[in-house]
């Protein structure tokens, strides 16, 4: 239920008010003077406030303003016994909901919170879905560095013409949002980009993935499936850590951009499509080709243009712009004012080794923006950065020494270390989801299936 701030310095107006509103079943907080109000206003979620006009110290007005400043989409009813229209007048330029005199009509009060209530909640949801929107749209690709201002060139270039790309790069570096600006300035933009990811396909489901199937071609097969080559007819097919490919399904993929024809499995109708294929991997497509588990043919027709994604390490340059830009769309995100990050934070940042690139910064800002107070501070980035790596209960541990916030000796065997903390890292990606299992599961880059196992064999549950 929604929670309502009286600040009135009369406190027989906040006790007639109070009864009158919580047998409503809204839940009440009351101060007699702005000062207090206003420091309740940052320390508790309100949906409204009822503030008096004329009071001692600080007269409603003023509270009016400066709760604007911090707070812009909590309304506020304003409430006075020497109202005029110049008053109110005023009080709405200042940004008040509305304006009541005293005595207070009961029937007026309760359609005016109502009314307020409603209009907060509109505010609410508007920004949710504006943020969902820009969400959705393509990222930019932010960096001054020398290899990505390389990268926007060759996007610019190659965009525009139906030569296939294949993008190498560590995890997490940012290919995927390579494939997607390639797409976006392509003449093929207005027609869908579809993503597969290979590698979290079982090798024996690949082929009907990517080529589709008929009804009755294997056991499961319970209807016709249209495969990822048909639905990214006419715009591009993202195949994402291609170097996971099964032998076999590659061969396919080889014809399929021989001929730009593919037979469904089961079937045996040859189905044109019209796609541009952009691959990326993480691994050395070349040394695969040697070790027999990729195909020479099959890599040469891919890498008609070749874009490396530097890892974060080979960037650091780029850190601050990225920590920036990542603090900033976060805090919108959760509907926060957006933290400073200081210079001597900054320094520490770009002194981590960013093994998880991009991503594990962007993640590593995120969690600096929910445990750091105002600003994200050097002691911020030193404490929370890894965490682990932290004296436990306040007890140095010896230089050259880790300390990992767990009793060691509690583990009989590496696999009863490593099944902790794999429980620990589901139990805390669900409970960021608010157990969504499909976001967890793309999150975790696993299938649903395989996350409901594990769920089952730790005995998540939640609360």
């Amino acid at each position: 239920m929604s929670t309502i701030l009286i600040i009135d310095d009369e406190r027989a107006i906040r006790s007639s008010l109070r009864d009158i509103l919580e047998y409503e079943d809204y839940t009440i907080l009351d101060v007699d003077n702005g000062r207090d109000g206003l420091e309740i206003l940052k320390k508790e979620k309100v949906n409204l406030v009822l503030c008096d006009i004329k009071m001692n110290n600080m007269d409603g007005m003023e509270v009016l303003s400066e709760a604007h400043q911090s707070s812009p989409d909590i309304p506020f009813i304003m409430i006075s016994g020497h109202g005029t229209i110049e008053t109110a007048v005023e009080a709405a330029k200042k940004g008040a909901f509305d304006f009541l005199e005293k005595p207070l009509d009961l029937n007026r009060l309760l359609i005016t919170v109502r009314n307020a209530l409603d209009k907060s909640s509109l505010v609410t949801e508007t920004k949710v879905l504006k943020r969902k929107v820009s969400s959705s749209k393509t990222k930019d690709i932010l960096g001054e560095s020398g290899a990505i201002k390389r990268i926007k060139e060759t996007i610019d270039r190659v965009a525009p013409t139906e030569a296939r790309v294949l993008i190498t790069g560590a995890n997490g570096s940012g290919k995927e949002l390579v494939a997607r600006w390639l797409h976006e300035k392509s003449n093929r933009s207005q027609a869908p980009l579809i993503e597969v990811n290979c590698a979290a396909i079982p090798s024996e489901l690949i082929e009907s993935e990517l080529f589709g199937h008929e009804k009755g071609s294997f056991t499961s097969a319970i209807k016709q499936r249209i495969g990822k080559f048909e639905q990214a007819s006419g715009g591009t097919l993202f195949l994402d850590e291609i170097g996971d490919m099964s032998l076999s399904a590659q061969a396919k993929v080889l014809r399929a951009l021989q001929e730009h024809k593919i037979t469904r499995v089961g079937g045996d109708k040859e189905i044109d499509v019209n796609v541009r294929v952009v691959a990326a991997t993480n691994k050395d497509l070349l040394k695969e080709i040697e070790d027999g588990n990729f195909r020479m043919d099959l890599y040469h027709r891919l890498s008609v243009i070749l874009i490396h994604v530097p890892a974060l390490i080979d960037r650091v340059d780029d850190i601050p712009l990225l920590s920036t830009n990542f603090c900033e769309e976060i805090c919108m995100e959760y509907g926060i004012p957006v933290k400073e990050i200081t210079n001597a934070a900054m320094r520490e940042l770009s002194h981590l080794p960013w093994t998880g690139n991009i991503r594990e910064l962007r993640n590593m800002i995120e969690r600096l923006i929910i445990l750091s107070d105002k600003s994200i501070t050097d002691k911020d980035v030193v404490a929370f950065a890894n965490p682990s790596r932290e004296p436990v209960n306040g007890i140095a541990h010896e230089k050259g020494t880790v300390n990992y916030g767990l009793d060691m000796d509690s583990f009989d065997s590496f696999q009863d270390y490593k099944d902790h903390a794999e429980k620990e890292f589901i139990k805390y990606k669900l409970e960021k989801n608010n157990w969504n299992v499909s976001k967890t599961a793309d999150d975790l880059d696993i299938q649903r299936s395989h996350l409901y196992s594990k769920i089952e064999k730790f005995g998540l549950k939640r609360d």
